[in-house]
């Protein structure tokens, strides 16, 4: 599926620190830190339970890279483990290395200030009443159709 594009400061904040104490901790040892980083991403992917086998989480904290590998059981699943990489603090980029069964690639919509689901729903659809397709799309990522934020990148089904 290649690389995506994710913006670095938006996103679930599981390391825990700011990004100066993350560089000034980075100085003294990169590669415990981005194996770390790499097991947290892990941990919060397999949390979402998208049925991932043998997966593999690579991170590297200079250029905020994620590199995701192993088998998914279906393109939307592979796509969601992008999705749960991508929106983490500190994420620039998602390399997709799942394998998965082809199947028609979804659309993509980066969240911006004042974007509901209805609106993005009226946007891709034409009727925002189909808001929930979205909704459904994202789950487990998102909680609740209201709790979307600028910076998100949200998967459109088609």
């Amino acid at each position: 599926m290649g690389l995506f594009s994710f913006i670095k400061n938006a996103g679930e904040k599981l390391f825990g620190k700011d990004e100066q104490e993350v560089a000034a901790a980075a100085a003294a040892n990169v590669d415990d830190l981005n194996a770390k980083a790499a097991a947290a991403i892990q941990s919060y992917i397999e949390k979402q339970n998208l049925g991932l086998s043998g997966l593999s989480v690579a991170f590297d904290g200079a250029s905020g890279q994620v590199t995701l590998s192993g088998s998914a059981p279906s393109q939307e699943s592979a796509e969601k483990a992008v999705l749960a990489a991508g929106n983490v603090t500190g994420v620039a980029g998602v390399q997709n290395n799942l394998q998965f069964p082809a199947a028609a690639e979804a659309q993509y919509h980066d969240v911006v200030k004042g974007d509901t689901l209805s609106a993005i729903s009226k946007k891709y659809y034409g009727d925002a009443n189909k808001y929930m397709k979205i909704f459904e799309a994202n789950k487990p990522m998102l909680s609740h159709p209201d709790k979307i934020y600028p910076g998100q990148k949200l998967r459109i089904p088609e």
